[in-house]
């Protein structure tokens, strides 16, 4: 008994990856993003990890501030925030730095920007 043919296989691969590559794409933005947000976290907690030692060195919240835009390497300066608490800094009491940045996406496929923040703590040296 002969089977019968239904179809040609032709194009059968086309249509599978047309069918995949939507998912594939928005994996690799995710990835990029990912990254991307993650490289920028890790600038944003060492900016505020030198912010807070040279406070707690100098007692200075101008110096800490330049120290927190020179760390974060990329960034630009004008989108940091970075507060110190409290303003002056004695002997033995513990300073806190935090370090704000909004961060675009690059895409735009998961919104516009992202909230990163760093905080740090130190001991005040005098």
């Amino acid at each position: 008994m002969r089977r019968r043919r239904w179809g040609n296989d032709r194009g059968a691969a086309a249509v599978e990856f047309a069918l995949v590559l939507p998912i594939l794409v928005i994996i690799l933005f995710g990835v990029i993003e990912f990254g991307g947000v993650y490289n920028a976290q890790l600038m944003v907690t060492g900016a505020a990890r030198e912010a807070a030692r040279e406070m707690a060195l100098h007692g200075v919240v101008a110096d800490a501030e330049i120290a927190a835009f020179d760390a974060a390497i990329g960034i630009p300066p004008g989108d940091l925030d970075v507060a110190v608490s409290p303003e002056a800094c004695t002997t033995g009491a513990d300073i806190t730095v935090r370090v704000s940045y909004d961060r675009p996406f690059l895409t735009g496929l998961f919104g516009a920007t992202v909230e990163l923040t760093g905080l740090a703590t130190r001991r005040c040296q005098g």
